[in-house]
């Protein structure tokens, strides 16, 4: 799909039809999976010692600080909360419940009420922990465009997920790519784009199977 920007929406009215469209779908969604999420939080108490879910500091909009809201997928002894060691393949810290999680991002759903509390939106850049390393340096400090991304709130999914890039970056090149994606969705996102978003992300996601999460 070619991104194309309409000059003439005016930023605060698209801004209030997002936040009308982040609620219109979210609580609704929110009460219609209310009893699987029940289901997936007691299958994450059972399956190893520790609470249901997992909190992380992350980047908002302006560069402000929230707290994202997780299903927890890795061991309690082993939850890393500023992201210094991002999750790769085979991953001991990941439980076995949270393994189907990830693979399926059902772990992000919590964050419908990040959504419901304004906090973030159902589209934008996915919100990166505070913090986070790329190796041994903070991905932040790898592009200078980084704070960039943080001009609009973040999302459970965005632009950058369904074009293939999400989950953990490893090198610099994926982190100037997902950077890349999430600038262009800024300058060129419109209610369309949303909609459009939406429906791709669950083939998007579902359908990739190489992609570490």
């Amino acid at each position: 799909m070619r991104l194309r920007q309409d000059a003439r929406v005016d930023p605060e009215r698209l801004a209030f039809a997002k936040r009308v469209q982040d609620l219109v779908l979210a609580v609704p969604l929110l009460v219609v999976l209310s009893p699987v999420l029940v289901l997936i939080a007691a299958a994450v108490r059972l399956d190893s010692p520790g609470p249901a879910f997992f909190r992380q500091r992350r980047h908002g909009f302006n560069n402000e600080e929230i707290v994202v809201w997780k299903f927890r997928t890795m061991r309690q002894e082993s939850a890393d909360a500023r992201a210094e060691r991002q999750v790769t393949a085979d991953d001991d810290r990941v439980t076995r419940v949270g393994r189907v999680l990830r693979k399926t991002s059902l772990d992000e759903f919590p964050q419908l009420l990040n959504v419901i509390t304004g906090e973030m939106s159902l589209v934008g850049p996915r919100p990166h922990a505070v913090g986070m390393m790329t190796g041994d340096v903070q991905s932040a400090q790898l592009i200078a465009e980084y704070a960039h991304r943080h001009r609009i709130k973040p999302g459970v999914t965005g632009w950058a997920a369904v074009q293939g890039s999400r989950g953990p970056m490893h090198t610099p090149a994926e982190v100037i790519r997902r950077v890349e994606l999430d600038i262009e969705y800024i300058d060129r996102h419109t209610f369309w784009l949303d909609l459009w978003i939406m429906l791709l992300t669950v083939p998007s996601v579902l359908g990739d199977r190489s992609t570490v999460r």
